[in-house]
């Protein structure tokens, strides 16, 4: 044989190998791509909420502070007293104040004998001043509550406006949260608010919204939000005014959704339809998107658990396929489906 005919047999059975291994190749990848492949139902818990966090206060609170510069000749509660609307809690020396209304009153009482109707007047409006100045000499309950703090004894000198405690009214609590303008069309007064607090822990104190101002706020982030006030009256002992909070205000009862990867639905008259890989009978279901790659299960006899048989292949799109894995909806599990 010659060097020639040598060659080309040695091509030609080169040519042969290849074309049986691509014969083999091929065989194997129409193998695996038809190869069964499967999608187990999910189901998921949504919850339609709006989470908050801030912190609680009371329902009223006043700040004890003195009206003017002066000794304090009286102090007649302690912390943890209760005390009512009107009730004198600390008094100052009021001896300038006393006297000159005394004097006043007295210097009034002759004028009515020989002065005029207009100075008579005058007069009386002066008086009020006089009364207003030994009034300031008090610092007064303005509601009914228990004094939170108290920091002050007789004998000290206070300077007008000087804080010496805090009286607080706590048969409710209050709360105002900020939330972003995108949610505000779905509140409503009187929905449910579940909050979590550290000092309270794994247990759920409730609250219901009470209202919202009609314009909203600016944040330091530049984000356009609305503050709302909830209200807590059923609380444990162990909430106090400021105490840290976490919550959600529930806007409509949790709903449960069946979930699974849109290749397992197939369409026969443009009605969809699944398979269980149990039996080869067509189920027909109802379906709307959700997410990228996942429908809901509105109707059909479908079930948590059910593995669904593919009926359509993704699409390759750079990424390897999904094959058989339950890839869940952005968010994840429990987030909030986008909108329709």
């Amino acid at each position: 044989m010659t060097k020639k005919m040598k060659l080309i047999l040695i091509s030609a059975l080169s040519l042969a190998g290849v074309i049986l291994l691509l014969f083999v190749v091929r065989a194997v990848i129409t193998k695996v791509n038809t190869k069964p492949v499967f999608y187990t139902v999910k189901k998921e818990n949504y919850e339609n909420v709006i989470e908050i966090s801030g912190t609680v206060e009371a329902a009223q609170e006043q700040t004890l502070q003195a009206l003017s510069d002066g000794t304090v000749l009286g102090v007649y509660v302690k912390e943890g007293d209760r005390v009512k609307k009107g009730d004198v809690i600390i008094q100052l020396d009021d001896t300038t104040q006393v006297y000159n209304l005394e004097k006043h009153d007295f210097n009034m009482a002759a004028t009515r004998i020989t002065g005029s109707a207009r100075e008579i007047k005058l007069m009386q409006t002066e008086r009020l001043s006089l009364l207003q100045k030994v009034s300031d000499r008090k610092v007064s309950a303005t509601f009914d509550g228990v004094i939170a703090a108290l920091d002050v004894a007789v004998g000290d000198s206070l300077e007008a406006k000087d804080s010496v405690g805090t009286l607080v009214n706590v048969d409710y609590l209050l709360a105002e949260v900020e939330v972003a303008e995108t949610d505000v069309s779905q509140l409503k007064v009187g929905q449910q608010v579940e909050f979590s607090f550290n000092a309270y822990k794994d247990k759920t104190v409730y609250g219901t919204v009470i209202g919202w101002p009609a314009i909203g706020e600016i944040t330091s982030r530049g984000a356009t939000v609305v503050k709302v006030k909830i209200k807590i009256e059923d609380f444990p002992p162990e909430i106090l005014p400021n105490y840290s909070f976490t919550g959600k205000i529930k806007i409509a009862d949790p709903e449960e959704y069946l979930l699974v990867e849109r290749y397992a639905i197939g369409y026969e008259n443009k009605k969809p339809y699944v398979v269980t890989n149990k039996s080869s009978k067509k189920i027909d279901v109802k379906v709307v998107p959700y997410g990228n790659t996942m429908v809901k299960i509105v109707e059909g006899d479908v079930k948590e658990g059910d593995v669904l048989v593919q009926q359509s292949k993704p699409k390759m799109s750079g990424l390897s396929k999904n094959r058989g894995g339950m890839m869940g909806p952005p968010g994840g599990m429990g987030a909030r489906p986008p909108r329709m």
